[in-house]
């Protein structure tokens, strides 16, 4: 199987080391010379995996027409890149291919999921498919082989299960899951709680604390996402508790990261002087607060993290807000 994927990050390149692990030709497509010279001269991508080798046998260019000859094109790109990356992709393909998307969040002016971006981006009579793989996982433990396991989410379900059967190894499972809706939803709103959880422990709370913020927040999720056609099962699948577990707990997660370093500065100004990563879930935060402020949906635990992100609020003073809330029963 020929597999172009489009992004040379830190994703991109662990799901390019899977592939080729179960014997597909891979190349990757990235905008960085050095990380596309890196990657051809010394099968590695030290900007993300200073110590991983990758296999010799992927491929990596700056030229998006690779990927006109491809069976299979994965997106890895940010959310925010991904409409401009989609309208280029769909100026070079010749004929129907499955795409499939990993990344979370929202378009940052429509608002809109991303398997919808793809689809206003991406002719039909181009696209045979689209399949998003979402779950709890960090290319920092992909790249070791770590064990793994995620879900192909699309309400085709050959094309989810030609996408389970494409990944599935030994260290690396995948299950299908046909909520589409939910499972963005839950994939991308869990990165505004795990921000949050950074900032619990930048200012130095504890377990108690993050066990409490984790839950109030899949209630927050669930709160939003249900209104929007999401199913009940899906937030406690791979998609819902399982990726927000391990991105709210994890170092390896940049959005606890961002959190982490607000906390411990008591404030946001340091992150936005300083951070030089895509973090996802500084994007989703604005748009689902504005979202949610439209729809009459309560979600304090966001409410916060965008007062503390975008309203120069003080983190410890957004714990307090939060603890001093109405009293009312838990469900």
């Amino acid at each position: 199987m020929k597999i172009v994927i489009l992004g040379s990050g830190s994703w991109g390149s662990a799901l390019a080391q899977v592939l080729c692990d179960n014997h597909n030709e891979v190349t990757i497509w990235g905008i960085e010379e050095a990380e596309v010279f890196d990657l051809n001269q010394y099968h590695q991508n030290r900007r993300y995996f200073p110590e991983a080798f990758l296999p010799d046998t992927i491929k990596a260019t700056t030229d998006l027409s690779v990927a006109k000859d491809a069976d299979i094109v994965l997106l890895a790109v940010p959310s925010i890149a991904l409409a401009e990356v989609c309208s280029r992709l769909n100026q070079v393909l010749e004929h129907p291919v499955l795409i499939i998307n990993v990344a979370k969040g929202f378009h940052p002016v429509t608002h809109q999921r991303l398997s919808e971006v793809i689809a206003n981006c991406i002719d039909p009579k181009l696209c045979a498919a689209i399949v998003s793989l979402l779950g709890p996982s960090h290319a920092e433990e992909v790249i070791q082989r770590l064990q793994t396991v995620i879900c192909a989410v699309s309400e085709d379900l050959e094309a989810a299960k030609q996408v389970q059967y494409l990944f599935s190894n030994q260290y690396f499972r995948v299950y299908r899951n046909d909520d589409v809706i939910g499972s963005e939803i839950c994939c991308a709103l869990k990165n505004i709680i795990a921000i949050a959880s950074g900032i619990l422990s930048g200012i130095g709370l504890g377990d108690n604390a993050r066990a409490a913020l984790i839950t109030r927040g899949l209630a927050e999720i669930k709160r939003y996402g249900l209104p929007l056609g999401a199913r009940e099962e899906t937030f406690t699948g791979l998609t819902g508790i399982g990726d927000l577990v391990v991105t709210c707990m994890s170092p390896h997660s940049r959005n606890y990261e961002a959190g982490y370093l607000i906390g411990s500065h008591n404030s946001s100004r340091y992150f936005w002087q300083n951070n030089t990563k895509t973090v996802e879930g500084v994007h989703a935060c604005k748009i689902v607060y504005e979202e949610a402020l439209s729809k009459g949906i309560v979600m304090p635990i966001t409410e916060q993290v965008y007062h503390v992100l975008y309203k120069d609020f003080l983190p410890m003073e957004a714990v307090v807000r939060l603890m001093t809330r109405d009293l009312k029963t838990e469900f």
